[in-house]
């Protein structure tokens, strides 16, 4: 039978929009049965903070899409980048003893921005292809030192590390683990250093100690010389904005060093000024072996995604012969060329600095007055990520079972602001280019957003 497509004329039609949307568009993490009954949300335009949907609303965008629209919507000195380098070279491979102009010269500007001790990098086309590049480098990295047996990679619960095979299996997320019999083989989780969840009321300092220490029982547990390596967003993002204590890093960095597994900062998230540097795991003292990137590298305008290799293991895997592993797209001309205007951009207006001096440090200020408010328990912030937990007005917590963080997830977008709700958790992590008084006026959105779903609760006898 021949499906009846719906007309979409000059003006847009958001119902024909939605209806097609539906018929034909499998969306990422969606349960598409609820999203065909409610239709989908209709973003049609961005500039600066703000986006719009199919009817005209203006949002502001509290998460930079997803992470990763740095320097904000309506750059087109990115867009003319990616344009001429389309009509130059739109695309050649890096396979066959070949290279381009855009690829080099991002690879070497990488290096100039990474933390010391980092001189090469291996290009994807997202963090997920990143990760999973992790996997195979590490391992092989260890063949090559006369060591196959290590191979077993400790990650955490709770992390986002892709959605991949191997992307999914680093990951601690229990429904994707639930699906396609995950995690893969010799790949181990440990618990996160989520002090608000795990121990509320505990000393931080103390709490980070024995979080990182879970690392050390996982290699009691396994035998340190089967371990390749440790994996961890310096702050986990899609967990919630999980922001560990100050302790933590340094123990996980001394554990690593003692036992000689690699070290693997997931920058996904992180990375690009993010969190106030160029790389979060300055902001935390780390000195990881493998930094993976993307999102934030070219502010999402064309996907594109990394490791930057360490040399501990960048003259390993150089002596090692082939590699036999890579992309068609790794180091694609077009994804470079806009990379390097993003990068020039963040350079050029300050922004690394602004938020770690500045803007962050206001942005913290500000969203940690809306702890006054009835719903909000505890709130936290790092750079330019931030997040508050939903409870009832008496501190006690809500059952998840009522989806209370969705009910506040559409309250915030039926009054033009996008906050994501990670269970009963309420996180933003806007554009960098956001100034004081457009977070006024965001954290003036939630503060409203917050007053219309205590109401919406109330009616429910919720609250």
């Amino acid at each position: 039978m021949t499906r009846q497509v719906p007309p979409i004329g000059s003006a847009l039609d958001t119902h024909a929009l939605q209806l097609l949307d539906s018929a034909h568009y499998l969306h990422p993490f969606t349960d598409h049965a609820a999203l065909a009954r409610e239709g989908a949300r209709v973003i049609v335009r961005g500039d600066g903070i703000y986006i719009w949907d199919a009817d005209g609303q203006q949002i502001i965008d509290g998460m930079s899409g997803l992470w990763c629209v740095n320097a904000g919507y309506g750059r087109t000195r990115i867009v003319q980048a990616a344009a001429e380098q389309m009509q130059t070279l739109p695309f050649y491979n890096s396979f066959f003893q070949s290279t381009n102009v855009p690829a080099v010269q991002l690879a070497a500007r990488l290096a100039a921005l990474a933390p010391p001790g980092f001189q090469h990098v291996f290009f994807t086309s997202s963090g997920s292809e990143a990760n999973d590049t992790n996997v195979r480098m590490v391992r092989r990295y260890w063949e090559l030192l006369g060591q196959p047996q290590r191979r077993v990679i400790i990650s955490r619960h709770n992390a986002y590390h892709g959605s991949t095979l191997a992307g999914a299996s680093l990951g601690g997320m229990a429904g994707m683990h639930a699906q396609g019999g995950l995690p893969l083989p010799d790949i181990h989780h440990i618990g996160e250093p989520n002090l608000w969840k795990q121990a509320p009321g505990t000393d931080p300092e103390a709490f980070g100690l024995q979080a990182a220490r879970w690392l050390e029982q996982a290699l009691a547990d396994i035998g340190p010389e089967r371990v390749a390596a440790f994996i961890g967003e310096p702050v986990q993002g899609a967990g919630g904005v999980v922001i560990p204590p100050a302790s933590y890093w340094p123990e996980i960095q001394r554990i690593c060093d003692a036992h000689g597994i690699l070290l693997i900062a997931d920058e996904v998230i992180c990375g690009f000024g993010r969190l106030g540097h160029w790389f979060g795991s300055e902001r935390f003292g780390i000195r990881p072996d493998l930094i993976t990137f993307a999102k934030g590298v070219t502010s999402g305008y064309v996907p594109l995604g990394g490791v930057l290799v360490g040399e501990r293991v960048a003259r390993v895997l150089a002596a090692g012969g082939e590699f036999a592993h890579g992309f068609t797209y790794s180091g694609h001309p077009v994804a470079c060329a806009a990379a390097l205007e993003n990068l020039r951009i963040l350079e050029e207006e300050d922004l690394v600095r602004r938020v770690r001096e500045d803007t962050g440090p206001y942005l913290a200020a500000r969203f940690a007055s809306l702890a006054g408010h009835p719903l909000v328990g505890h709130v936290d912030s790092c750079g330019f990520v931030a997040g508050l937990n939903l409870v009832r007005p008496d501190g006690s917590a809500f059952d998840p079972a009522l989806g209370v963080g969705l009910l506040c997830r559409a309250q915030m977008f039926r009054n033009g602001m996008v906050m994501r709700a990670v269970g009963e958790r309420m996180i933003i992590a806007p554009p960098l280019i956001m100034q004081p008084r457009q977070i006024d006026e965001m954290v003036a959105r939630i503060r409203y957003c917050l007053n219309e779903t205590q109401q919406v609760l109330a009616a429910l006898g919720y609250v």
